[in-house]
């Protein structure tokens, strides 16, 4: 096996995985984050972090580009979730999941 093709294989995989968050960060910021499951992106924000630790640990380029990029994306979608349901624009009844709508008002 060529010794760049595990790089090549790394860079491909990163782009598609990456890009793949792009229309979620559009539509969130466009549409709102109603039905964003705050706690997946809680996860998914940690996973990211330690996929860019361990990209560092192992010196791997793909690694460490990709997952900083998602982990840009995917917090940009955890900051806007956060930051509508204080706002009571399409947060939830209390448990961050998009199931409750609050008013304007902060009235429920």
């Amino acid at each position: 096996m060529p010794d760049w093709l595990p790089t090549a294989l790394g860079m491909v995989a990163g782009i598609l995985s990456t890009t793949s968050f792009v229309p979620q960060v559009k539509k969130a910021w466009q549409e709102g984050t109603e039905s964003v499951s705050k706690r997946m992106y809680v996860v998914t924000v940690a996973a990211f972090v330690l996929w860019t630790t361990y990209g560092f640990l192992l010196g791997s380029l793909p690694l460490i580009l990709f997952n900083v990029l998602s982990l840009c994306l995917s917090g940009a979608i955890l900051f806007l979730k956060i930051r509508n349901e204080r706002r009571g624009e399409g947060g939830s009844a209390g448990d961050g999941e998009g199931r409750g709508k609050v008013a304007a008002t902060g009235a429920r």
